[in-house]
């Protein structure tokens, strides 16, 4: 099929550059939660393998400007998640002193969360689902991401889709903060009461 070429404005001259606008119009805590939800229908995910150096995926974060990576085995399934605050947190200092290895032999099986202890939200949940409860969810438990399955025509799980609370903030235009833990018994009693 040939397609006709678009027409070309010529010269354009002084002209300014649209900045982004603080917000997604029409996205609010009552929004739909599938308007901030990575669907990986339509996005690639960003995946390394569980082998890869801890550094490595530091690296390709940064490259690819998220802060979690899916770690994938060698099927092609997923084997856990790794953040930066894995990356950058308690879990490598423990692993060089428990192993007795050098910080650059850290591999993302190391210090990633194994799927088999991660939470997920359902899609059929998702779908009818407001962005003020995935906000409330991830509050509550204290996590900056949370995926999303579905089941497949074929009758098996996969993931379908990730939420970040940084992005969420991103699109709402206000900041979202999880809440800080208590660090003795006394703030731990305060916070329940």
């Amino acid at each position: 099929m040939a397609y006709a070429a678009l027409p070309v404005l010529p010269k354009i001259g002084t002209i300014r550059v649209c900045r982004p606008e603080q917000g997604q119009p029409g996205v609010s805590l009552d929004s739909s939660a599938l308007l901030v939800m990575t669907d990986l229908k339509r996005v690639a995910a960003a995946v390394i393998s569980p082998q890869e150096t801890m550094d490595r995926a530091h690296a390709f974060m940064m490259q690819r400007g998220v802060r979690m990576l899916l770690a994938l085995d060698d099927r092609q399934t997923l084997a856990g998640i790794v953040t930066t605050n894995d990356i950058l947190g308690e879990k490598p200092v423990a692993v060089v002193e428990e192993r007795r290895m050098r910080h650059d032999e850290i591999l993302v099986a190391d210090v990633m969360t194994p799927a088999d202890r991660l939470e997920a939200f359902d899609m059929h949940t998702v779908q009818s689902a407001q962005v003020g409860q995935v906000v409330a969810a991830l509050q509550r438990a204290r996590r900056h991401h949370a995926i999303v399955v579905q089941t497949a025509a074929d009758g098996t799980r996969e993931v379908r889709g990730i939420f970040s609370l940084s992005q969420i903030a991103r699109q709402l235009g206000i900041p979202l903060q999880l809440p800080t833990e208590a660090k003795s018994f006394a703030e731990l009693e305060a916070a329940l009461y």
